[in-house]
């Protein structure tokens, strides 16, 4: 035994010497200014703090040497020439921005953070940051019983993540996804705290593995990573809104999509014919339900080798493409890391001899087991195999692809740990690290390569990236699904909170799969979930090999109709959705957004998880239960108009609503608009008008704005877009109306039709300052053509 050799006196064998467990910083020894860093050498390490506006400020703790400013390839942004007032104390500094206070007790060394007003963003709590035994580096702070916390990405479980243990680690988890499982495949260390109506966000970059404690204390949690440094930017606020705006600044913000992209898609694992494509195609056309693209799994691959066609199941891929491109069809089809071993297989040749793949210390290749069999993996950390694989995109471009859906990238490995050994090493461009550290960005760096590489090859035209696995940042590239769920009431339930959080963490063009991808849906699960998806930013039906088919006919007419008239739905509200892209790419607010980004004053909507918001207006409540017709719908303050019958619901109320099969519950707040454009087979078929619909109320003022571009260049970046700005002031019996266009792009619509609800009182509409003289009634509507 091992007992009964000199392994017994092993120092490893000795208990960890009480209260050694954990070495803070200690207390700070110097301070020296460098015009907008400040640096601290304490007793046990020493911290850097940079402020990048005057409204975020970056702290870092090394433990052992001065700390790097490199950062993550998550960071897009160098810091501003900030004005710091500084003040030292005989216990104290304080650096002052127009909107930030950063305190620094020297004995020992503790940060507080506060706004201007000297209202108290985070304070390190008497645990300080430092060092734990084991390596990790971690940070405490002070938790107010007042605290809601959103973000971390893409987390199962309810909205507000307090009380909850959240670790960051990218993983393929196709077993079934509930509140207790922990890693899913996007690592999103950021939250936004919210508490009694303000709200400041931390983003703590560091790709180790990392762990958020919101659970083991009432009084304080804590951020910790497996190596690195302490490396953390604090976001003044105030508002949700001014958070996202804030971290998008530093991590960047989603390009306009093609509008195809935000059309329907329809996906399975897999379609593995072109016939069975082709008849697929058909039947949406025949049916006349809208699609706008057809996802292709492995299965339209030879052998699994990615870059290539299965010339016998998919004979003609070219004509395919072709052909449904001319119906209004995109195909997007799969790409995975893995290239697999075989010396006659050019893309394996190339990675060999660019010296392109990750590799152990030694020199030999890693290999890992994925669907070719043993496969080599890109190495992404080094900008010459970013630009081959996107290079190699021209494979599918010159097909006339147009987008790429990329799966497995955590990167996902057959084998107990679920993905590549952590001792392989990455080149990162000459600064080698180990996988350990750079493991959770190999998805987004894949994510560049690709989307670079499309925007590259496609020659001006926007493409299209999905991805599985990401890290902060990723919204730069992809829109991202939330993995391989189920065909289970309760995914649906979980789908709201976690695209919510995706959109509270910067990531705005996210979504589920619709239906559920494994085990057997059924009519009603995905009639309802056809619902939700007609609202989600990223609206996918997907279903998995061996399970029951979820085509929106597979359930028999009664069930196809429903779903039939929601994927309708979706295209109706493609104007609407347009412009709240848009203004994500403009902002970083989210397209669909929980009800406390809108009214964070609200105790009502902290935890409010089976409701959304689509821009700051409209009020989704779907029903997620089966065989149930009636729910509890909470409406916030003001008004709001039951969207399929014009009644008035008092807000600040919750009511009981009833709602068949047919319905979707959708409120929109009374005194505001929506826009709709028409019902098309696919994205590729112009509006022909434009449909405002104005929720009258007595008294108020509205703005708002229609936007539109040309949907497939990126001409929109230099003023070649269209915005229609639109101001209403309702009085007792009279509407005004004034609009004001910007930028150079022309719409091929030119009719707007403006129908006002709930108009029994109007008497007078005025238009840019001049009376309407023809308007029509319908009941209690209006309705005006201009």
């Amino acid at each position: 035994m091992l007992q009964d050799t000199s392994f017994a006196i092993h120092p490893g064998q000795k208990k960890m010497i009480e209260n050694t467990s954990y070495q803070d910083i200690g207390s700070l020894h110097s301070f020296k200014q460098d015009h907008n860093q400040f640096h601290s050498i304490c007793e046990n390490g020493q911290v850097t703090i940079v402020f990048y506006r005057q409204d975020i400020v970056r702290i870092i703790m090394n433990p052992f040497e001065k700390p790097s400013l490199k950062g993550s390839p998550a960071i897009v942004k160098a810091p501003d020439d900030v004005n710091v007032l500084v003040k030292e104390e005989e216990a104290e500094i304080s650096l002052k921005t127009d909107d930030l206070v950063v305190s620094i007790s020297k004995n020992p060394f503790r940060v507080v953070v506060s706004d201007q007003e000297g209202t108290l963003l985070v304070r390190e709590s008497l645990k300080g940051m430092g060092l734990k035994h084991t390596g990790e580096v971690i940070c405490y702070k002070e938790m107010d019983e007042a605290d809601h916390f959103y973000g971390f990405g893409e987390k199962s479980g309810f909205l507000d993540k307090r009380g909850e243990k959240m670790t960051m680690w990218n993983t393929d988890v196709y077993a079934p996804h509930n509140p207790e499982t922990d890693s899913l495949y996007q690592s999103i260390p950021y939250f936004l705290t919210v508490r009694n109506g303000k709200a400041h966000g931390i983003f703590f970059d560091n790709t180790y593995k990392s762990t958020f404690d919101l659970r083991s204390s009432t009084n304080e949690y804590s951020f910790q990573a497996e190596g690195g440094q302490m490396d953390y930017y604090v976001f003044a606020g105030p508002t949700p809104k001014d958070v996202l705006r804030q971290y998008t600044e530093i991590t960047g913000r989603m390009p306009i999509p093609p509008k195809w992209a935000i059309g329907y898609h329809q996906s399975r694992y897999s379609y593995e014919t072109e016939q069975e494509v082709r008849e697929l195609a058909k039947t949406f056309l025949e049916k006349e339900i809208p699609l706008d693209v057809i996802h292709l799994d492995i299965h339209y691959m030879n052998g699994y080798r990615v870059f290539s066609f299965d010339r016998d199941r998919f004979p003609s891929p070219e004509k395919l493409i072709k052909d449904l491109k001319e119906v209004g069809i995109r195909v997007v089809p799969i790409v995975d890391p893995g290239v697999k071993e075989d010396s006659e297989y050019s893309i394996y040749q190339e990675g060999v001899n660019k010296d392109l793949f990750c590799k152990y210390i030694e020199g030999n290749i890693y290999f890992g087991d994925v669907w070719p069999g043993n496969s080599a993996f890109p190495d992404f950390t080094k900008t010459s195999t970013r630009e081959w694989w996107g290079d190699k995109h021209l494979f599918y471009t010159d097909l006339g692809i147009e987008g790429i859906w990329n799966d497995m990238n955590e990167p996902s490995v057959f084998n107990e740990t679920k993905t590549m050994d952590l001792k392989v090493m990455h080149d990162n461009d000459g600064d080698p690290r180990t996988h350990r550290e750079l493991h959770n960005i190999y998805g987004l760096l894949m994510g560049q390569s690709t989307y670079e590489g499309m925007k590259k090859n496609l020659k001006g035209k926007r493409p299209f990236l999905l991805t599985r696995a990401g890290y902060s940042g990723v919204q730069r590239y992809a829109a991202v699904w939330t993995g391989d769920n189920r065909s289970f009431w309760e995914h649906l339930q979980m789908s709201l909170p976690m695209v919510m959080n995706l959109g509270v963490s910067g990531i705005p063009f996210a979504g589920p799969d619709v239906g559920g991808f494994a085990h057997d849906s059924n009519g009603e699960l995905l009639a309802r979930w056809t619902q939700v998806g007609a609202f989600t930013p990223y609206f996918r039906n997907h279903s998995a090999i061996g399970f029951a088919r979820q085509e929106p006919w597979s359930y028999g007419e009664k069930y196809e109709a429903i779903i039939k008239k929601y994927i309708q739905l979706r295209y109706k509200w493609l104007p609407q959705l347009y412009t709240l892209f848009a203004e994500a790419h403009e902002t970083g607010v989210p397209i669909v957004r929980p009800l406390m980004m809108e009214y964070p004053n609200d105790k009502n909507t902290s935890n409010l998880s089976d409701q959304f918001m689509l821009g700051s207006n409209v009020i989704i409540a779907p029903i997620m239960t089966p065989s149930t017709t009636n729910r509890v719908v909470y409406l916030p303050e003001g008004n709001w108009v039951n969207y399929w019958t014009d009644d008035v619901f008092e807000g600040g109320k919750h009511h009981m609503i009833y709602a068949d099969l047919d319905t979707l519950p959708i409120f929109i707040k009374q005194g505001t608009a929506v826009v709709h454009g028409d019902v098309r087979q696919s994205t590729e078929y112009s509006n022909e008008k434009m449909t405002i619909h104005l929720y009258n109320s007595s008294y108020g003022t509205f703005e708002f704005s229609i936007y539109d571009d040309d949907g497939s260049s990126f001409e929109y970046q230099t003023g070649h877009f269209f915005r229609k700005i639109i101001k209403t002031e309702c009085q007792k019996n009279t509407i005004h109306i004034t609009m004001v266009e910007e930028g150079s792009y022309r719409p091929n619509w030119d009719l707007i039709e403006i129908e006002v609800h709930n108009a029994e009182d109007i008497q007078t509409v005025f238009v840019n300052g001049k009376m309407v003289e023809s308007m029509k009634r319908n009941d209690n509507r209006l309705l005006i053509s201009i």
